[in-house]
């Protein structure tokens, strides 16, 4: 009998997953909170941007293995379920805020049967498992707990969810092992190490990723400063040292830094639950990474203002990107939007440009100029700041968008575009780490 399936959520993760997890066969059933989202999703369209999900989702609809509610008594005959809920950075606190993941299993208990599995998949402090296994066990009886903690890109989920680069389960038992093992078996034959541990050890996985990944974004922009002040190139730096094979040249690329809704709160609550676990010392190393990882839009904010002799007010400046990353419209804790919110605040007219993000960045930020066509956007531009690495900019021509009567500027802070066809078509150009490139 084919495994039926449930998710809780379908947020970002959540409608990722049910898609998916409909693809490879199975009936799913999504349970969400927010009647209109839920309308969405039942039309087979998605409410946010994710390249080839929309197609995966409105595929398995049609086929009728994916459907999606807001009644949770609706998944009482799933044998699976799993938890996709938001853990958000709570307010005035680095910590997790799990309000969402306990409100799920409370919502959830009732209609468990005997048997049934309850995966979590949100990003959790260690420890979150464990609670939820003795909440179920008062609520109950008789069902298993598991953590398959999640590895998404934005921009690269579907992909993500259908070939990953592995699967890790952590479980308390046998059962729940040769249930996932079920679950993901399709993969697993596509030779997709599958790796079981306990709890703690797989809720550990995610963010311990995420402290690496952003370890090495803080490092590189690190040497982007000292690059700077000893007029070295870090582009050259970066491909240099990612030649060693211990090293590698993945994520040496020195911008802006990162934002986005995972690895800023994600880095944050680590060091948050390490304190309380006694551990505090041994991630110390993370408030500098983020310290680092702040900087770099001060900094960017600092390199227009001196391209503008030291003053905004009056100037028209151009900010390309407003998602906090490209192929994504996404703009939590944008470093872009960062940057254009704070020339905005010092007297700057700034108009901003995104392929995918507008509506989502007027939301967060409504004061800023926002404007389709990239042509409008640059036509008055003093200065032009590239925040996000859309493949769009990247093709841009200069020539163009000639340089009006006084000098144009332009500040790569992607290290993404062509200095000498800018400089070229007559623009100043500068980038961050690339004083003299």
């Amino acid at each position: 009998m084919t495994l039926r399936l449930s998710v809780i959520g379908t947020g970002y993760l959540g409608a990722t997953h049910a898609a998916c997890m409909a693809e490879l066969g199975f009936e799913v059933i999504g349970v969400e909170i927010d009647p209109a989202k839920v309308e969405i999703l039942q039309s087979g369209r998605v409410p946010f941007y994710e390249p080839g999900l929309p197609e995966v989702l409105a595929r398995n609809i049609d086929a009728g293995r994916l459907r999606f509610t807001t009644s949770m008594a609706e998944v009482a005959a799933a044998d699976i379920h799993f938890i996709c809920v938001g853990t958000p950075q709570q307010t005035g606190a680095s910590a997790a805020d799990l309000s969402q993941v306990f409100g799920s299993i409370q919502a959830l208990a009732p209609h468990l049967r005997a048997g049934a599995l309850v995966v979590g998949k949100s990003t959790v402090p260690v420890g979150t498992a464990a609670l939820i296994a003795e909440q179920l066990a008062l609520t109950a009886p008789a069902v298993e707990v598991a953590w398959n903690p999640e590895f998404l890109r934005e921009g690269f989920a579907v992909a993500d969810t259908l070939h990953p680069d592995r699967l890790v389960v952590g479980v308390a038992s046998q059962q729940a092992e040769e249930l996932l093992r079920e679950v993901y078996a399709p993969l697993i034959d596509q030779g997709v190490p599958f790796l079981v541990t306990d709890f703690p050890t797989a809720e550990l996985v995610k963010v311990a990723a995420n402290s690496f990944l952003a370890t090495r974004i803080s490092f590189i922009n690190a040497m982007a400063e000292v690059c700077e002040a000893a007029g070295a190139d870090i582009a050259q730096l970066a491909e240099a040292i990612g030649y060693d094979p211990r090293i590698g040249n993945s994520y040496l690329a020195a911008g802006l830094g990162f934002g986005g809704g995972c690895l800023p709160k994600d880095i944050r609550a680590f060091m948050a639950r390490a304190g309380e676990l006694g551990a505090e010392e041994a991630l110390a190393f993370l408030r500098e990474v983020d310290q680092i990882n702040l900087r770099q839009r001060t900094h960017t904010v600092n390199l227009a203002l001196a391209a503008l002799n030291g003053s905004f007010a009056g100037k028209n400046v151009t900010v390309l990107g407003a998602a906090f990353k490209p192929d994504s419209d996404d703009v939590r804790d944008s470093p872009a939007l960062a940057v254009a919110a704070a020339i905005q605040n010092a007297g700057g007219h700034v108009v901003v440009h995104d392929p995918k993000a507008l509506a989502n960045a007027a939301r967060v930020y409504p004061t800023l100029t926002y404007v389709e066509d990239v042509t409008e956007a640059l036509a008055a531009a003093e200065l032009v700041l590239h925040l996000t690495e859309w493949p769009e900019y990247r093709d841009l021509d200069p020539s163009k968008f000639p340089p009006a009567a006084k000098k144009r500027h332009l500040i790569d802070a992607r290290n993404r575009l062509d200095p000498k066809l800018w400089r070229a078509a007559g623009w100043t150009y500068r980038a961050l780490g690339r004083p003299t490139a």
